[in-house]
């Protein structure tokens, strides 16, 4: 299982990358091995601002349809139009080009409560 070191975490399963005011999010790789074969990304919340523990979204694999949680409050400013055609970027690289939003952050003190790569061993056991 992939966690990358420099990454913040929910447990939820996000991932968010901070880069100064903007926060990339996706889910994590061991999100996408617990759904199984990822089939539509759905996000309606473009140009929103979304509260931190919102749904901004879904996910909906084979199996099952998860609800995506918003890490941070914020707006939501990009979507990774590649998932469109292609939701399976989620499964093959979800740290990399399976990223879902952009949020503009809100309350950067909010970073403080996400959770490091040794929080989030925790919540996944590993």
């Amino acid at each position: 299982m992939n966690i990358p070191a420099d990454l913040k975490y929910t447990k939820d399963h996000e991932w968010i990358k901070i880069e100064g005011e903007i926060a990339i999010v996706g889910i994590t790789d061991f999100a996408q091995g617990e759904l199984g074969d990822i089939v539509y990304v759905d996000v309606d919340t473009l140009d929103e601002e979304v509260e931190k523990d919102e749904v901004f979204g879904t996910v909906e694999a084979v199996k099952t349809v998860s609800d995506l949680f918003m890490p941070l409050t914020g707006e939501v400013i990009e979507l990774n139009e590649k998932l469109e055609d292609d939701p399976e970027l989620v499964n093959k690289d979800p740290y990399g080009e399976g990223w879902m939003i952009k949020i503009a952050i809100k309350d950067a003190s909010q970073i403080e409560d996400l959770l490091d790569i040794e929080g989030y061993k925790e919540v996944v056991g590993a």
